[in-house]
């Protein structure tokens, strides 16, 4: 089996109020890298932060969304992003070491496995879409 690579990329931090949350983290000097909407409707928001390579994920969950849940101050980290060579074989992997898969996505323009630690926390895994 050929190597996987794997890259830690951001951590994904679950917002109230994107909008305000935006407009605190432009105030501390990140920068919008990239935004979008998920598939079940959430949407999120990759900033930057000049000189450094790692990125922080705000993530907003609307009511009725399947990944929403109420926040209560402390429970607003969201998840550890990795970027890995190959979603599949990477999810092969988490299986043989026994790790929970809690959700695999796979759809046109997203391929990502995520799993859970100890305390509940998700740990995505993304990557090439495949073919």
């Amino acid at each position: 089996m050929a190597r996987i690579r794997v890259e830690f990329v951001y951590s994904g931090l679950r917002v109230r109020n994107l909008r305000r949350s935006l407009a605190f983290y432009r105030k501390l000097g990140f920068r919008v890298h990239r935004r979008g909407q998920m598939g079940h409707g959430g949407r999120w928001v990759h900033l930057a932060f000049p000189g450094a390579a790692q990125r922080v994920e705000l993530n907003y969950y609307p009511r009725g969304n399947p990944y929403y849940t109420p926040i209560r101050t402390g429970t607003e980290f969201d998840h550890l992003g990795f970027r890995v060579s190959d979603v599949d074989g990477w999810e092969a992997e988490l299986r043989r070491r026994k790790m929970p898969i809690v959700a695999r996505i796979r759809e046109p323009h997203e391929n990502i496995v995520y799993t859970r630690d100890p305390d509940g926390n998700w740990i995505e895994f993304f990557g090439p879409v495949a073919e």
